[in-house]
């Protein structure tokens, strides 16, 4: 069976962090920051493309900063505050940490800047006066609902492995456990914590820092506690292909059921492959298109962008990607999803 696999290219790129300028200001161009997790992860690369395109489309003078790994809170703080020194109007950031990001983001905004959270809502939400982002609650749901719909009757003796993010407990990782939880069936205790479910389903939690590397020492973790793994739900595409690897190791990757979040093309193949079942595919492109223009249109008419309907953050989208729809779940198939797919 042919697998697509990230970690060994991506992984000997990682760089420490430094200010990338975009293109060079002119002097009628405001300034903008983009601020994400890591340089490295197709997802965040797609997101700096977008970014890049709305500042020559909106006479943007984008500066791009990265954390040296997913979880990297210290150098986010400091591209903050690199930011605010540029004197930048605007500041998107997917972060790392969603609480310990906060007290730099409050500077930010105190010292007039717009700040638009990426993907990831802070905690609390409002700590941003914007948020551009998958719904990722639904994200998880749907893979969730799938996964079950899959399994049939055996869903009731399932035995699930979680392939979480970080220690930290993102928000975006919150959301996408907690949903999946839900789809399947799963009672959510607080659904704003990860690991305080008693269903008996579950063998367990690990993490995986959203890398290859990650997700094969996550599952063969939670194969220690449990060989007979069935099913398997992954922060992201990169976990999930190491998750995999991992399986295959054991001979077990027949009998596994993955599911997945992101939508990269590596994971689209992989699902085209088998190594996947499904994926909720998210579009990190519009979502850093639209922030550099909401804030172009903020430094022109000081107005701020509008949450989605019913919602408290401007919902970009997200499509279940799967060659085995089930009733009552809406799909794309992999064809549609290669044609949107990033990475």
């Amino acid at each position: 069976m042919k697998k697509t696999l990230l970690g060994a290219t991506l992984g000997a790129l990682a760089l420490s962090i430094a200010a990338l300028p975009v293109h060079q200001a002119k002097a009628d161009e405001m300034g903008a920051c983009l601020i994400t997790k890591t340089d490295i992860n197709p997802f965040f690369v797609k997101m700096k493309e977008g970014a890049t395109a709305a500042s020559f489309a909106h006479n943007v003078d984008l500066s791009t900063y990265a954390g040296k790994i997913d979880g990297d809170n210290e150098t986010q703080v400091q591209a903050v505050e690199s930011c605010i020194a540029a004197g930048a109007k605007g500041i998107l950031i997917a972060a790392s940490d969603t609480k310990a990001i906060v007290p730099a983001l409050k500077k930010a905004r105190d010292a007039g800047l717009l700040v638009i959270a990426l993907d990831t809502p802070l905690e609390p939400i409002d700590s941003a006066d914007a948020t551009f982002a998958t719904d990722n609650f639904k994200a998880g749901e749907m893979i969730g609902k799938w996964a079950a719909s899959q399994l049939g009757d055996k869903a009731d003796d399932a035995k699930i492995a979680f392939l979480d993010l970080s220690a930290s407990a993102p928000s975006v990782d919150v959301l996408r456990d907690q949903g999946f939880m839900k789809g399947f069936g799963i009672d959510i205790k607080d659904p704003n914590k990860i690991g305080d479910e008693d269903d008996s389903r579950i063998v367990g939690h690990d993490i995986t820092s959203g890398n290859e590397e990650g997700g094969r020492k996550a599952m063969e973790n939670l194969l220690q506690r449990d060989s007979g793994i069935n099913v398997v739900y992954t922060i992201n595409e990169p976990a999930a292909a190491g998750a995999y690897e991992a399986l295959k190791s054991f001979g077990l990757e027949k009998n596994v059921l993955i599911v997945s979040v992101d939508g990269g093309c590596p994971g689209i193949l992989n699902v085209k492959d088998g190594v996947i079942g499904a994926t909720s595919q998210q579009y990190p492109l519009d979502m850093a298109y639209k922030g550099i223009e909401a804030i172009a249109n903020w430094a022109k008419t000081g107005e701020k962008p509008k949450n989605s309907a019913g919602l408290n953050f401007y919902d970009t989208g997200v499509n279940l990607v799967t060659d085995k729809p089930v009733d009552g779940v809406p799909s794309i198939s992999v064809e549609e999803g290669m044609n949107r797919c990033w990475g």
